[in-house]
C-alpha cells in the first residue's frame, strides 16, 4: 500500500488500557482497499513457508516485502527465487522483530518452527499485522490460549494452514455426509503412515554450519548443542519444537474428524498409547507408534500413525473413514469415495456421490490462500479462524499428552483448562521459556 495511507493507533491508549507492545513494535490499524495489493512478509523460509508465499504471489494479488530468516544461505536462495518467478525483491531480515517494525506490512506467513508459532503471531498481532499461521497453531495447549487472547485483542485476521477446509475434495465429502446420505454417522477413523515419521539416522553433533543463527532458532526452548537430526526437516521429532506426526498430520484429519460433526469444544476424555517400536538408531523423542481414542458424543475418533512405514488402509499412507449407518466414505487429499455394506448397491451409491463431487480447478492451498486475502480485505472469518486452530490442536496434543504422561486415559476439564485426573500430564500444558524469551501475556 502507498504510504501514508493507513492509520496508526497511539501507544498510548494501551498504556492506559494496562496493556503493553513489544519493544521497537507500533501496532497499525491495518485497513486494505479492495484495489490494493495485500503486503506481505514471511517469517522462516527453507520450507513450509517459503511454499506458501508462492502460492500468495501467484495470485498476482501480493507484494513480497519482506522474507526472515536465521539462515542467511536460505535468505539468499529464496530472495533469488522470488526475484526470478515474481520480479520482487524483499527486504531479507534475521531478527522478525526488526522487520514487524515495516508498517508498510499488512500482513506476515508464520511458517518456522512450531515452538515459535506463539512469538511469532503474537508479535505480528501486536503489530497490527493479519497473520496466516501454519499447523499445528502452536507447540502446547497454553501456546494455542495466548494466540487466540492476542487474534481477539488486536482484532486481526487468522487463517490458520490448515487448507483441508478449504479444498473441493474435504468440501464436498462433508455436503454429502452432512445431507444424512452417509446415515447416522458412528465411527471415524483416522491414519497417518510416513517414512519420515521415523526421524533420520543418528549422527554425531557438528560446529553450527555458516550463516546460521542457531542460538536465535532455538528462541525459548532449552539451549542444545547443534545436531543436524534436530534442524531443518527433522526438528518437528523433538517434544522442545514439535509434536511428531501427532501434530503434523494429525491436526489435518483429526479436523476433519471434527468438521463431520461441526465440533468446536475440546474432548473430554483422552485414551492415548505412544512408544517408538521401528528404527531405534534413529534420532526422535517423538513416537512412532501411536493410537489415540477421542470418546465423542454420539460418536467416537480413533488416530493411529505408524512412522518408517508408507502403508495403510484401502492401499493408503493416510486418510479418514467415515463409518455411517448406510454407508462409509473414504477421503484423502485427491479423492473420496462411498463404501456400502450391500455390493448390489455400489453403483446408485457413487452416482448419488456424484452430485456432491466438486471441481474448481483450484487446489486447497489456491483456495486457502486467496480465503486469507479476500478477508484481509471484508475483515470477516477465514475458512480456517485461528478458535478452530486451537481447538483441533487441542486434540493433537492431548493425544500426546496421554502417552508422554502414560495416563492412558485422561479427563480434561476446559474451565480450569486442566486434566482432572493426572498431575503428571499438567505439567506438559505450559511450556517453560528460556533463553531470555518469556510466554506472552495477554
Amino acid at each position: 500500500m502507498e504510504k501514508g495511507r493507513r492509520k496508526f493507533i497511539v501507544n498510548s491508549l494501551f498504556t492506559a488500557s494496562g496493556l503493553s507492545l513489544l519493544p521497537g513494535i507500533s501496532l497499525s490499524n491495518t485497513r486494505v482497499s479492495a484495489n490494493d495489493k495485500v503486503n506481505m512478509a514471511v517469517i522462516g523460509c527453507n520450507n513450509k513457508g517459503f511454499n506458501v508465499m508462492r502460492e500468495f504471489l501467484r495470485t498476482g494479488r501480493v507484494n513480497c516485502l519482506a522474507l526472515c530468516d536465521i539462515d542467511t544461505r536460505v535468505l539468499e536462495r529464496r530472495r533469488a527465487e522470488i526475484s526470478d518467478q515474481f520480479a520482487q525483491q524483499p527486504t531479507l531480515y534475521g531478527d522478525f522483530r526488526k522487520m514487524l517494525e515495516d508498517r508498510e506490512i499488512d500482513a506476515v506467513i508464520v511458517g518456522s518452527p512450531d515452538h515459535w508459532h506463539c512469538l511469532h503471531t503474537v508479535y505480528a498481532c501486536q503489530a497490527g499485522k493479519d497473520v496466516y499461521v501454519e499447523k499445528p497453531l502452536a507447540n502446547s495447549i497454553a501456546e494455542c490460549q495466548v494466540m487466540v487472547a492476542a487474534a481477539e485483542r488486536y482484532n486481526r485476521v487468522i487463517q490458520v494452514g490448515q487448507q483441508q477446509r478449504s479444498g473441493d475434495v474435504w468440501n464436498g465429502a462433508m455436503q454429502y455426509i452432512k445431507s444424512g446420505k452417509l446415515g447416522a454417522l458412528r465411527k471415524v477413523n483416522l491414519w497417518a503412515n510416513f517414512a519420515y515419521g521415523s526421524g533420520s539416522p543418528m549422527k554425531p553433533d557438528e560446529p553450527v554450519p555458516a550463516g546460521v543463527d542457531y542460538a536465535f532458532w532455538q528462541g525459548p526452548a532449552k539451549h542444545r548443542t547443534f545436531n543436524p537430526t534436530r534442524f531443518h526437516g527433522n526438528w518437528r521429532h523433538f517434544w522442545d519444537y514439535g509434536g511428531g506426526l501427532m501434530t503434523d498430520w494429525g491436526v489435518h484429519l483429526i479436523d476433519m474428524a471434527l468438521w463431520a460433526k461441526d465440533v468446536v469444544t475440546p474432548p473430554t476424555t483422552v485414551l492415548g498409547y505412544g512408544d517408538n517400536l521401528g528404527n531405534l538408531d534413529f534420532s526422535r523423542e517423538t513416537f512412532d507408534t501411536m493410537a489415540v481414542t477421542y470418546p465423542m458424543d454420539g460418536y467416537v475418533i480413533n488416530w493411529q500413525h505408524l512412522g518408517g512405514l508408507q502403508q495403510g488402509p484401502y492401499g493408503m499412507p493416510y486418510g479418514v473413514e467415515f463409518i455411517g449407518e448406510r454407508s462409509s466414505v473414504v477421503a484423502n487429499r485427491e479423492k473420496w469415495e462411498v463404501y456400502v455394506e450391500n455390493k448390489a448397491d455400489r453403483e446408485a451409491a457413487e452416482e448419488e456421490a456424484s452430485a456432491f463431487k466438486l471441481q474448481s480447478g483450484m487446489s486447497e492451498m489456491e483456495h486457502h490462500v486467496r480465503n486469507f486475502l479476500d478477508c484481509i480485505h471484508s475483515r470477516n472469518e477465514t475458512n480456517c479462524p485461528i478458535h478452530l486452530g486451537k481447538n483441533v490442536a487441542l486434540y493433537a496434543h492431548m493425544g500426546n499428552i496421554a502417552a508422554r504422561s502414560n495416563a492412558g486415559m485422561l479427563s480434561w476439564d476446559d474451565s480450569s483448562g486442566l486434566f482432572t485426573n493426572n498431575t503428571a500430564a499438567n505439567r506438559f500444558i505450559t511450556p517453560d521459556y528460556h533463553n531470555g524469551w518469556e510466554l506472552p501475556k495477554i
